[in-house]
């Protein structure tokens, strides 16, 4: 009853399962391990910036360029404090409201963006202190530059003069005549009057969007193994029912032939 199998048409249906299968088995593992690796990424960076307070502070030439095996640890700088900018729209402790941004001109002669504290409300330079005149050692969070769309980072465009959606190099540029870092801190304690902006996990290491596409790639991927399983012994079920009809002269003569019919599904 089972001679089928070894037609031509049934060669090629076999061949083609005992590919599929180990394929789609392996691209859903891949896809796993793709959502384990950025659960674990995001484990460790939300661990390293939690822990960075209590580590001691670094020069900050030493933990540049900002990855994530640096992102969050305490890094400290000297220099002059320069132009003052405000970043709109940063919630902090369920709050609306802004982050006081500084450029520090460091010994360098690069200019370092500084979160010195975060403010309620509309952002108002009128709100925003001072910052501190003369030379001044800074002490924070190193932090990678923000990408708009990123962590809850704006990307609205048209802001008022003095005024920055993104701190990053790519946003300051053209604000600033500066040489500036790929990278900011913010303060470990905040200047008097503000808030401490908390360090934050890199982009790219949380579970956000891209991390649940792989999640459900991989459940893709085996429901697709699976159903190339059932459709095998579907069709496997419907060729002996033919086989065994044909047996016992149900099938119109005209249908008969050394092979059967292809089944529909």
């Amino acid at each position: 009853m089972y001679r089928f199998l070894l037609t031509p048409r049934w060669w090629g249906i076999n061949v083609f399962v005992l590919l599929a299968i180990p394929f789609c088995v392996f691209m859903g593992s891949w896809q796993l391990s793709r959502f384990e690796g950025r659960v674990q990424d995001h484990r460790a960076a939300t661990e390293q910036a939690a822990s960075g307070g209590h580590e001691a502070a670094r020069p900050l030439a030493e933990l540049l360029p900002v990855d994530q095996s640096t992102s969050g640890r305490r890094a400290t700088a000297s220099g002059r404090y320069g132009k003052q900018l405000l970043v709109p729209g940063r919630e902090l402790d369920g709050k609306q409201g802004f982050y006081v941004l500084t450029l520090l001109r460091t010994d360098s002669g690069r200019t370092l963006p500084v979160v010195r504290g975060w403010l309620p409300g509309k952002a108002d330079p009128a709100k925003a202190p001072a910052a501190p005149a003369g030379d001044v050692t800074v002490t924070g969070a190193l932090q990678a530059s923000e990408t708009p769309g990123d962590n809850g980072v704006s990307a609205q465009g048209g802001l008022p003069a003095g005024q920055t959606a993104a701190i990053s190099a790519a946003s300051l540029v053209n604000l600033v005549p500066d040489k500036l870092y790929d990278a900011w801190v913010t303060l470990d304690k905040a200047d008097p009057g503000m808030k401490a902006v908390p360090a934050t996990a890199p982009a790219g290491t949380g579970l956000d969007l891209k991390a649940f596409q792989n999640l459900g790639y991989t459940g893709e991927w085996f429901v697709f193994a699976g159903f190339v399983v059932f459709m095998w012994f579907r069709l496997l079920r419907r060729e002996v029912e033919f086989q065994r009809d044909a047996a016992l002269g149900l099938v119109p003569e005209e249908s008969e032939d050394t092979s059967a019919p292809a089944a529909t599904v």
